[in-house]
């Protein structure tokens, strides 16, 4: 069985869906499609998109704050189960996780929490990366992982543009990077990384400010991990940094299992 998935940030879906460059959704060849920063319920989203003719589509807006965070995946396959959020109640309301239940593994869509606003948010997004992959370990018993989305970390120095004038700044925060470090560690593979190797310049975020996007002056923050039993099974890893419409760009993966 092959599946083709991609993952965006899409940084709010009205916005994006308004725009010419949603185009890319009716011509994609994927076979699932994982969105994160939403920005909408649902009900704020028409027919057409909100549950597109030959997909199946599951939404999580965020109950805490209106039009904040929220994630959506939409898929050509029936999953066998869909989950919503983490298990651990502290990491549930803000709109983060998907999980759907394919029967060769599972698959999770998380918005990763930003630990840019201050200590309080980078322990809340220390803490959810620990509630994760303790969730994710627990289910590998059962079948192989596959998580993508926005991790909002760098991992290593040739994933963003300037590491040295970003080591004081979350994203790129020693104890971040090091979270990274313990998910590999933990039979986790950075699909990118073992299909494209050291590439450099490969980027899936550039901030707004400053014409970063125009200088290729990006972070790799999105991914596509996959559980060690699945590494043989990678076909491809990809990045669409020519697709517009979001800070970010889509990401890809296939596998064949």
């Amino acid at each position: 069985m092959r599946y083709r998935l991609v993952s965006w940030n899409v940084n709010g879906f009205r916005a994006v869906s308004s725009k010419p460059e949603w185009n890319w959704f009716s011509t994609t060849t994927a076979d699932v499609v994982a969105l994160q920063e939403t920005k909408a319920d649902p009900a704020q989203v028409g027919e057409e998109h909100r549950s597109p003719d030959g997909w199946h589509a599951w939404w999580l807006p965020a109950t805490v704050k209106k039009g904040y965070s929220g994630v959506a995946v939409f898929s050509r396959h029936t999953p066998l189960d869909v989950a919503y959020d983490l298990p651990d109640e502290r990491f549930r309301g803000e709109g983060r996780c998907l999980h759907l239940t394919f029967p060769e593994f599972h698959f999770f869509n998380i918005y990763f929490p930003n630990g840019g606003m201050g200590e309080e948010r980078l322990r809340y997004k220390m803490g959810y990366y620990e509630a994760f992959l303790e969730h994710a370990e627990t289910l590998r018993r059962d079948r192989p992982i596959v998580v993508c989305g926005d991790f909002n970390t760098a991992h290593r120095p040739i994933d963003l543009a300037r590491p040295k004038e970003n080591e004081t700044v979350s994203g790129f925060l020693p104890e971040e990077r090091a979270w990274m470090d313990r998910f590999v560690a933990a039979g986790y593979v950075d699909t990118f990384r073992h299909v494209r190797g050291d590439e450099a310049d490969r980027y899936s975020w550039w901030s707004y400010k400053t014409r970063a996007r125009a200088r290729n002056v990006g972070w790799r923050i999105d991914y596509f991990f996959v559980s060690e039993e699945l590494r043989g099974a990678v076909r491809d890893a990809w990045i669409e940094m020519d697709v517009m419409g979001s800070d970010h760009c889509p990401v890809g993966l296939e596998l064949e299992v």
